[in-house]
């Protein structure tokens, strides 16, 4: 199933367009994307039985620029660090030994043909595999964490590379300017991939690949964070987690390579699709 924030109505992603939720159910799920988090099993049985019974749901036109996150108002946003050894290492870091996790700020998600206002000259890209939680997740075990998965999307962590390392170190600020975590296009539950562990994901500048690697390579998967943040703290339906980027952003580059107004940012992952984002300056 694709589960997509289509101007604020949550929808279902097929084909030939969406079936609008609210609409196909008749009112039994409201028409709020966050709100189908907190009713997964119903919304996944009923989704499952669609066009079984009487005429097929009526179709509306999926415009990619109305878009907007697949979770837009998630209570929990982690992010985790250094979860590839090739980016570590281009971070001149070492390998961690338990996921390096901090949070995004709800408030800087975005969607879809999103236009980014850059916060300086040193924003840095940084494509990721994000986990979007379906159930409540409290002291789950790995082999039991993807049951608390309600799919995967594509997401950008974006990065002021200036305000993240100042103050000793303030990760969390600099990579929560506004719109600085564009997510989607769509989430995609876990039975549609062959192999959800291992997902080919990239990103291009203007074109131009910058990022190219699978999420194979992380050093924590998804199961093993699921189990490692739920040993904290409850993760709560709608709930994200950035799971990392992989080699290759602008900051490891000789000489440093950053966003500039105008760049077009592509995000894509294997089985998902693409995120494009659009850099603009202040008050663009």
């Amino acid at each position: 199933m694709r589960l997509a924030n289509l101007a604020g109505r949550a929808v279902v992603v097929t084909g030939g367009g969406a079936v609008d939720l609210a609409e196909a159910s008749d009112g039994r799920f409201g028409p709020d994307p966050a709100a189908v988090f907190d009713h997964w099993d119903d919304v996944m049985a009923f989704v499952g039985g669609l066009g079984s019974h009487g005429a097929a749901p009526a179709l509306v036109p999926v415009d990619p620029a109305r878009l907007g996150p697949p979770s837009p108002t998630p209570r929990q946003v982690f992010a985790i660090g250094l979860n590839y050894r090739s980016h570590a290492a281009e971070s001149g870091m070492e390998v961690p030994s338990v996921p390096a996790t901090f949070t995004k700020f709800p408030a800087c998600l975005t969607g879809q043909e999103a236009r980014v206002e850059l916060s300086g000259d040193t924003v840095d890209w940084e494509v990721e595999l994000v986990a979007v939680v379906g159930r409540r997740a409290d002291r789950v075990r790995a082999d039991r964490a993807w049951d608390h998965v309600a799919g995967l999307t594509v997401g950008q962590d974006l990065s002021d590379r200036t305000v993240q390392f100042a103050a000793a170190r303030q990760f969390s600020l600099g990579k929560s300017f506004r719109g600085y975590a564009p997510a989607g296009p769509w989430l995609v539950t876990p039975d549609e991939f062959t192999d959800r562990d291992d997902l080919g994901l990239g990103c291009t500048v203007n074109g131009e690949v910058v990022q190219d690697a699978r999420t194979g390579e992380m050093i924590f998967d998804v199961a093993h964070l699921v189990a490692e943040l739920s040993a904290v703290v409850p993760l709560l339906p709608g709930d994200l987690i950035f799971t990392g980027t992989p080699a290759g952003v602008g900051m490891g580059r000789t000489p440093p390579r950053y966003l500039a107004p105008g760049d077009v940012l592509e995000s894509w992952i294997e089985g998902i699709g693409t995120l494009r984002t659009h850099l603009v300056d202040q008050g663009s």
